[in-house]
């Protein structure tokens, strides 16, 4: 099984409304050294691929950071990208953002599920606040990692 055949089963799992958590959210969390109480609305995306690698024995970054997943795997160009054990690393916000060598810096990691146009779609978790599969603009990539 892939990285991106398990994240696929937990497509539709989301934040919980009010004051309720969602507890798998939260334990992808504890992944990332936050407590098992910690709110499922503090981003979570990175804590979604730590607990995809966790459960499947990869390597992983250990942090909540995005950017985190920048030193994980091996770099891939993106051509050779190809949904199964691959990760896409973005950068995160309006304007100019820093590149690669920045680590601590806004950011969005998830699987890689295809390159169509100028696109990248990607299966990450708190995309919407859930587990899902959305597009990106390509010029937002920072990296491609392949785990395994």
């Amino acid at each position: 099984m892939t990285p991106f055949d398990l994240a696929q089963r937990y497509i539709g799992i989301k934040e919980l409304p009010g004051g309720k958590d969602n507890p798998l959210i939260q334990w992808w969390l504890s992944l990332c050294g936050f407590s098992t109480d910690s709110p499922d609305e503090v981003p979570w995306c990175s804590a979604f691929v730590n607990g995809i690698a966790w459960e499947l024995r990869l390597p992983r970054s250990k942090s909540a950071a995005a950017r985190s997943w920048i030193t994980v795997g091996v770099p891939i160009p993106i051509h050779e990208a190809r949904p199964g054990n691959d990760i896409v690393i973005l950068k995160r916000g309006e304007g100019d953002q820093p590149g690669p060598e920045v680590l601590a810096a806004p950011g969005h990691v998830g699987f890689f599920a295809g390159l169509y146009g100028p696109r990248v779609y990607v299966l990450g978790g708190n995309q919407g606040d859930a587990v899902t599969i959305a597009p990106y603009p390509v010029e937002r990539i920072l990296g491609i990692r392949r785990l395994a």
